[in-house]
């Protein structure tokens, strides 16, 4: 055990600034995102762009490309959540049939394309673990961008396998960020479900 805390301190101290700062700003994000707050995709873009430098340089594509997904779907996100003129703005709601088949496209979908593509076309030596991760989290970033409860679950699934991964491409920052994101994202998901469930009272 004595190693192991050894060894991530060590790692820690030779982390780079621009981590750090990738780090703070996705910290930022999640916080931005448990308290349902629109700020949460300015934050988000700052962080995505420098974490996707960081990726491609320790080769995990599949998570770089999640990234540039990140940023459309945070810029698409951003417009989605503001007022539309004469709309009130989006509300937090479940996901529908057609969009949990939605869901479940882009997850193993995606999950078998990402393979592919790591398998055959890149040096990646993590493609199964690699193209999970993003695959589940693509699914879990189009539904938070429609103010769906469930993107909680897709996000969670996909920090499960994230960390262990972020650990084993020396990312110990990125690795304990996505433990804080799925420790947050569990509260996320009930503060969530308080107010989904205080809003169909009302309407009832």
């Amino acid at each position: 055990m004595q190693h192991w805390i050894e060894l991530f301190i060590k790692e820690i101290k030779g982390t780079g600034l621009l981590q750090w700062i990738a780090t703070i700003f996705g910290v930022a994000e999640v916080l931005l995102a448990k308290r349902n707050n629109i700020l949460l995709y300015p934050a988000g873009i700052i962080g995505i762009v420098l974490s996707l430098y960081l990726l491609v340089d320790v080769q995990l594509y599949a998570e770089a490309a999640l990234n540039m997904y990140y940023l459309v779907m945070s810029i698409y996100g951003w417009v989605y959540w503001m007022k539309k003129r004469d709309e009130p703005p989006v509300q937090i709601s479940y996901a529908n049939r057609n969009e949990w088949y939605i869901t479940l496209g882009i997850s193993l979908g995606g999950w078998a394309v990402f393979y592919v593509l790591l398998k055959y076309f890149t040096p990646s030596d993590v493609p199964i673990l690699d193209s999970f991760v993003s695959s589940t989290a693509w699914a879990g970033m189009w539904l938070l961008a429609r103010r769906k409860i469930e993107n909680w679950v897709l996000l969670n699934i996909s920090n499960f396998v994230a960390v262990p991964l972020l650990f084993y491409k020396s990312l110990p920052l990125f690795a304990c960020l996505t433990i804080f994101l799925f420790v947050v994202a569990i509260f996320g998901y009930y503060d969530w479900k308080k107010k989904l469930e205080g809003k169909l009272t009302v309407a009832h």
